[in-house]
């Protein structure tokens, strides 16, 4: 810890790492201190020189009585005051959360070359919002009035603060206890500090809006935007591109203090960030954060890829952008779908009823690609014929891939996907045949309805880590399972025959699994629960659910997939 000098206020700076590396200066907000960096500052320690400071009115820094001594232009010099003293021959990389990012916002945006790099996290530009506010007052839409009003209502706490005596009283009341309890923090916020910070909104806040000025930057900025922020709305970040045109916008599962609740993601996120602009190469994660919206440089894996629904669901996903890897437990089918792929493409064996082989695959992905974003669990089987002479040895290899392949895919990459913090989405393929009962398919229909039911579970579960969990239910779709369907309790001549018209059967409905394909990329992007495709599972699901009765006695005729 050293103190550093700005005007007559004494900042209490501290450091981490070798001064030789780049140096990262991270500002904290309200009504926080620089400990909240904590976690990040010791993760970040062993590339960078790591420095945080309290900011003006907290921790060991000066506490300013007059309300003037907060304004920007102050806080502003008090960054390049820190800066200066731990950097004075190299830009700093500057990360910033809530208030700390407000105010690191006019520093960034002065043209000044101190600074290389700005990770913002939960602290807009007061005057990008005084923007935002009247370019929606100008033309009030319905969805322009409706993200005013959000964002007012999410912001509740400004008009409290400037009220004379009630916030100290309610602070002195234990508010930061309440604040914490409301965020699952571990931490109650300062008392002391949470009084003098509040300066920071009487000094600021409506003096921006009212002389806001368009502040733009060339400056490389990487916004990340935490899913349950309290306080920051995601509409009123939708206007950032207009001021900065170097911008990354990265999505994090966690709440306004996620910097705290993950200090290894943010430290992540910071890190890629960072050592990019010094001159590494940009990771997928970065390459994603150019384009939010659409499927380019996602990693999506599917397996049971190299024939059917799973082949052509490898390749609608490599048409919309994103790199695809292509698993199946026939490497040379693999190998043939990544083919038509091309370059976006990468072939892995996989056999999904092996749990030890899927996480030495996982492991090997991450390394070489990183963690997928989107998982297909489409490897399936089929076996078709009475219950009674179905075996056990039939049971068992019908579930060990219908059922516990999926429980497998789910498992590994799904706990990847959370420790990310980014979220992501798992689509299941089970069938019609999960609601749409037949005395010919027992086992197929039990697996297929297990898949179903635990998709629901899985929504419900994975939803606090940002994971999507969709359940695609094909009816008659003609593809290669009907040729490899295991027929009970019959001869092999007689089997074939069955296998043969069952295809037929199939061919004749004519419904390409690049239809089901479809739906399943529709599927992760409107994070839909329960996906039925083709006109018999959709009405099949209506009867199941609004006639029964009528689903049983079908099942009576041997109704099949």
């Amino acid at each position: 810890m050293r103190t550093v000098k700005s005007g007559d206020v004494s900042l209490a700076v501290y450091e981490q790492g070798d001064p030789a590396d780049p140096t990262v200066l991270l500002i904290h907000g309200y009504p926080d201190n620089h400990t909240m960096w904590d976690g990040v500052a010791a993760r970040l320690a062993s590339q960078f020189h790591v420095v945080s400071y309290d900011v003006r009115g907290a921790g060991a820094s000066t506490r300013p009585r007059a309300v003037a001594d907060y304004r920007i232009p102050e806080l502003v010099s008090d960054v390049f005051a820190v800066a200066d003293a731990v950097s004075p021959d190299r830009p700093v990389h500057v990360v910033a959360h809530d208030w700390g990012s407000m105010q690191a916002w006019y520093a960034v945006t002065s043209g000044t070359s101190r600074i290389a790099s700005f990770t913002t996290i939960s602290g807009p530009c007061m005057d990008h919002v005084a923007f935002w506010t009247r370019r929606r007052l100008a033309r009030p839409t319905p969805r322009n009035l409706a993200q005013v009003v959000w964002q007012q209502l999410h912001s509740w706490y400004i008009l409290l603060f400037h009220l004379p005596v009630v916030p100290v009283v309610l602070w002195r009341l234990g508010f930061g206890k309440i604040l914490a309890r409301i965020e699952g923090l571990d931490r109650v916020p300062s008392v002391v500090d949470g009084i003098h910070g509040m300066k920071l909104y009487r000094a600021n806040i409506f003096q921006r809006m009212k002389d806001a000025t368009e502040q733009r930057t060339d400056v490389p900025v990487q916004m990340i935007m935490p899913t349950r922020d309290r306080y920051v709305t995601p509409g009123l970040l939708e206007d950032v591109p207009r001021w900065v045109p170097n911008l990354w916008r990265r999505k994090v599962i966690g709440g306004h203090w996620v910097a705290l609740e993950r200090p290894a993601v943010i430290a992540r996120m910071a890190e890629e960030f960072i050592a990019h602009i010094e001159g590494e190469p940009v990771t997928r994660g970065l390459q994603r954060a150019l384009a939010p919206s659409s499927f380019a440089h996602r990693l999506v894996l599917v397996t049971g890829a190299g024939s059917g629904i799973g082949r052509e669901t490898a390749l609608a996903f490599a048409r919309d952008g994103a790199d695809v890897l292509v698993t199946d437990v026939d490497l040379l089918s693999a190998k043939e779908t990544a083919d038509m792929i091309g370059p976006a493409a990468t072939a892995y064996h996989l056999d999904v009823t092996d749990e030890s082989a899927m996480r030495r695959l996982a492991d090997a992905i991450v390394v070489e690609h990183g963690v997928p974003d989107v998982v297909v669990n489409n490897a399936g089987i089929a076996v078709a014929g009475p219950f009674l002479e179905t075996s056990a040895k039939d049971w068992s290899r019908i579930v060990d891939v219908n059922l516990l392949g999926v429980v497998n895919g789910c498992r590994v990459f799904g706990a990847l996907m959370a420790e990310t913090g980014e979220g992501g989405h798992i689509v299941n393929v089970a069938s019609a045949a999960a609601y749409l009962h037949s005395r010919a398919l027992p086992a197929y229909s039990a697996t297929k309805a297990a898949v179903l039911a635990l998709s629901g579970s899985l929504r419900a579960d994975f939803e606090s880590a940002g994971i999507g969990v969709s359940a695609i239910c094909p009816g008659f779709v003609h593809t290669p399972i009907t040729r490899a369907t295991t027929f009970v309790g019959v001869d092999s001549s007689t089997q074939d025959a069955m296998r043969e018209r069952t295809s037929r059967l199939y061919r004749r409905r004519g419904f390409p699994p690049s239809r089901v394909a479809s739906a399943i990329v529709a599927s992760v992007r409107s994070n839909k629960a329960v996906v039925p495709v083709t006109a018999e599972a959709k009405f099949g699901l209506l009867l199941s659910r609004f006639a029964p009765g009528i689903i049983r006695r079908l099942a009576r005729i041997g109704v099949t997939r």
